[in-house]
C-alpha cells in the first residue's frame, strides 16, 4: 500500500509525547519540529491516527512541499502537484487555513486565493474538463509559510480532534482534551494509582485518565472527514481501526479517580460529559472545596488546572486559593502533584519549589507544568495491588 508523509500539529512543548504516541502506534517518525511530529503511515494509518492519538490536534496529509517567495511560483509550484492522486474529479477543495511566518508571502487571503487557483487548472488539465463540479466529498487544505518554505497539508480530521463527542457541557476556561491527556502522559501516573483534580471544572482530567486507563481510543466515537475520501482511503481501513479500539479497550478495569469543584454546575457538567465518554462508571464526581482536599491512602496523585486570575477581580483571591492547595497537599503523604497555571506566583503560594518545571503554550497563553514528585511506592504494594 502507498505511504505518506503525515503532519500531526500539537500544543508547542509537547511533541515529545506526541512522538512516543506515534511509535507506540508502531510509526516511523520522519521528522520533529516545533508544534508538530511528521511520520510517515499508509491509507490505514490515516484511520489509526485519527482514531488512536491522544495529543494531537489533526491529521494533515503533506501532499507537496516546495520553496517560493512569488505569487507566480506558489501558482506554479502548487499546480505541478499530482492532485488526482489525492482529490476526485467531484472533489470540493478549498484552503481553510494559511500562516506565514519570515516568509515573502504574508497575506493569507491572497495565498488562499492563489493555492485554489492553481489547483482548479491542474484538475481541469488531469481530469480534462472545462470545469470542476465540487459536488462531492469535502478536502480542506492548510497551508504553512516558514521561511519562505510553503507545506500543503490535506486535512483529513474535520473538526480538531480534540473534540472527543463527549464534552457538550463546559465552564470557564475549560482546558483541551489533547492538551490534558498530553500532561497525563507526562506524569508516571499509572491506572492502579489515585488520581484527584481538585478544579475539575467540566471534568476534562479525570475523563481522559480514565479513557486512559481503560485503553479507549479518543476518537472511536466521532467521525472524520476522511471516511469519505474512498478514493484513497477504502472504507475498510476505518472500519479495521474502530474494530481494533474496541478489542482493545477494557472498560471493567477499576480506577480511583476523583474530580472536585466549589461549584456545582461545573460538578453536574462532569457528571454528564463522563456518562457520554462511556466512563462515568470509573469516575466520581463531588462538589468540594480545595480547602477539604483530603485522602487516606498514600502515593496518589493530584492533576490540575486552578484558575489562573485573568481578570483583575480573580487575581485578588489566588494567593488564598494557591495557598490552600499548598497546605492541603503538603498533609497528603507521599502524595505527587502536577499543575499547569499561566499564575507567576503559583511556587510562591503553594509554599514549595516545584521539582522541574515545564513551559507550554496554550493557545497564545504561555503557562507553566509545575511538576512536585512524591516517593514512589514500595514494590511489595505494587503487588499487593
Amino acid at each position: 500500500m502507498q505511504t505518506y508523509e503525515l503532519i500531526a500539529p500539537c500544543h508547542f512543548g509537547l511533541e515529545s509525547v506526541l512522538k512516543r504516541e506515534i511509535q507506540d502506534l508502531g510509526y516511523e517518525i520522519s521528522q520533529t519540529e516545533d508544534g508538530k511530529v511528521r511520520f510517515i503511515a499508509d491509507a490505514e494509518g490515516i484511520a489509526r491516527a485519527n482514531i488512536f492519538l491522544r495529543t494531537t490536534e489533526r491529521i494533515l496529509v503533506n501532499v507537496g512541499e516546495f520553496t517560493a517567495v512569488t505569487f507566480d511560483e506558489l501558482f506554479e509550484k502548487t499546480k505541478a502537484i499530482d492532485w488526482a492522486s489525492f482529490i476526485p474529479e467531484d472533489g470540493r477543495v478549498w484552503v481553510a487555513k494559511a500562516n506565514s511566518v519570515k516568509s515573502k508571502l504574508f497575506s493569507p487571503s491572497d495565498i488562499q486565493s492563489i493555492v485554489k487557483k492553481a489547483i482548479v487548472e491542474k484538475m481541469k488539465l488531469q481530469y480534462d474538463t472545462n470545469k470542476v463540479p465540487e459536488t462531492g466529498a469535502a478536502y480542506p487544505l492548510r497551508i504553512s509559510i516558514m521561511k519562505d518554505k510553503v507545506t500543503i497539508g490535506l486535512d483529513s480530521s474535520g473538526e480538531s480532534l480534540h473534540k472527543r463527542g463527549y464534552r457538550t457541557d463546559t465552564v470557564k476556561a475549560p482546558i483541551s482534551e489533547t492538551l490534558a491527556a498530553a500532561l497525563i502522559l507526562l506524569t508516571p501516573w499509572k491506572k492502579d494509582r489515585i488520581l484527584v483534580d481538585p478544579f475539575c471544572g467540566s471534568g476534562t482530567f479525570p475523563i481522559e485518565a480514565a479513557m486512559i486507563g481503560c485503553n479507549m481510543a479518543p476518537g472511536m466515537n466521532r467521525s472524520f472527514l476522511a471516511e469519505k475520501w474512498t478514493n484513497f482511503i477504502p472504507k475498510k481501513c476505518w472500519y479495521d481501526a474502530v474494530n481494533e479500539a474496541m478489542e482493545m479497550m477494557d472498560d471493567s478495569v477499576e480506577m480511583t479517580i476523583q474530580g472536585y469543584d466549589i461549584d456545582p454546575g461545573a460538578v453536574r457538567a462532569a457528571r454528564e460529559n463522563a456518562e457520554r465518554a462511556g466512563v462515568d462508571h470509573l469516575v466520581h464526581f463531588q462538589v468540594r472545596d480545595v480547602k477539604n482536599l483530603s485522602h487516606a491512602k498514600k502515593y496518589g496523585f493530584i492533576i490540575t488546572n486552578p484558575p489562573y486570575g485573568e481578570r483583575l477581580e480573580e487575581k485578588e483571591a489566588l494567593p488564598a486559593l494557591y495557598t490552600a492547595l499548598g497546605e492541603r497537599y503538603k498533609a497528603l503523604d507521599s502524595w505527587s502533584m502536577y499543575m499547569i497555571t499561566s499564575y507567576e506566583e503559583a511556587e510562591k503560594y503553594i509554599g514549595r519549589k516545584a521539582d522541574k518545571n515545564r513551559k507550554i503554550y496554550n493557545g497564545m497563553l504561555k503557562t507553566y507544568f509545575y511538576q512536585f514528585m512524591g516517593p514512589k511506592p514500595p514494590r511489595r504494594d505494587k503487588e499487593k495491588d
